[in-house]
C-alpha cells in the first residue's frame, strides 16, 4: 500500500521557519529510488511545484518564488523527505503535498505516482 505522510504544518508569522516532514512507506517507496517533490496548494488556486529531489544522479529544484528561502532535504535512513522553510510569508499560505515518482524530478503535478494526504502552512502578516 502507498503511503505518504505529511507532517510539521501549522501557523507562523511572517519572516518565521517551519520544517515539513514527509515519512515514505518503505514498500512501496524507497527515498533513495524515487525522486521526491514538494507542491502546494493555495487557497482557491492550482496545486503549484515547490520543490524536488533526485537520488542519481543527485539534484534539486526550486521554483523561482521559494529559491534562497526553502530547502528540500532526505534522510536515507528514517526514507523521509524534508522542507525546511525560511523567511515565510503570507504568500506561502498553502496546503502542502509531498509526493513521489521513479528516476529523476519532475516540476508537473501529472508526473508523481504518489502523494500524501497534505499538511496545512498558515503566514500571518
Amino acid at each position: 500500500q502507498v503511503q505518504l505522510t505529511e507532517s510539521g504544518g501549522g501557523l507562523v508569522q511572517a519572516g518565521g521557519s517551519l520544517t515539513l516532514s514527509c515519512a515514505a512507506s518503505e514498500r512501496t517507496v524507497n527515498v533513495n529510488a524515487y525522486a521526491m517533490a514538494w507542491f502546494r496548494q493555495p487557497p482557491g488556486k492550482e496545486r503549484e511545484f515547490v520543490a524536488a529531489l533526485s537520488w542519481r544522479p543527485y539534484s534539486t529544484n526550486y521554483a523561482d518564488s521559494v529559491k534562497g528561502r526553502f530547502t528540500i532535504s532526505k534522510d536515507n535512513a528514517k526514507n523521509t523527505v524534508y522542507l525546511r522553510m525560511n523567511g515565510l510569508k503570507p504568500e506561502d499560505t498553502a496546503a502542502y503535498y509531498c509526493a513521489a515518482r521513479p528516476g529523476l524530478y519532475s516540476v508537473s503535478v501529472g508526473s508523481y505516482n504518489y502523494w500524501g494526504q497534505g499538511t496545512q502552512v498558515t503566514v500571518s502578516s
